[in-house]
C-alpha cells in the first residue's frame, strides 16, 4: 500500500518527448544561425557553376595537325 515516491527528476515518457523536442529545437536554431536554407541554395548554385566551368575547361576540341 505504500507507494514509493517518484523523484521529481525521474524520466518518464512525457519528459523524454520534451527533451527530444527541445534538442530538435536547438538543432534548428543552430542551423538557422549558421545561414539557413538561403546559404544552402547559394552553395548549390555556386557548385553548379563551378562544375559547368570545370567541364568546359576539360573539353578539348580536336585540332588538325598538318
Amino acid at each position: 500500500m505504500d507507494e514509493p515516491k517518484l523523484s521529481p527528476f525521474a524520466l518518464n515518457r512525457g519528459r523524454i518527448v520534451l527533451l527530444i523536442l527541445g534538442a530538435f529545437l536547438v538543432l534548428i536554431a543552430i542551423s538557422t544561425s549558421m545561414g539557413g536554407i538561403n546559404d544552402y541554395q547559394q552553395l548549390r548554385e555556386a557548385n553548379a557553376a563551378a562544375t559547368s566551368a570545370t567541364q568546359e575547361q576539360t573539353t578539348v576540341e580536336p585540332t588538325l595537325s598538318p
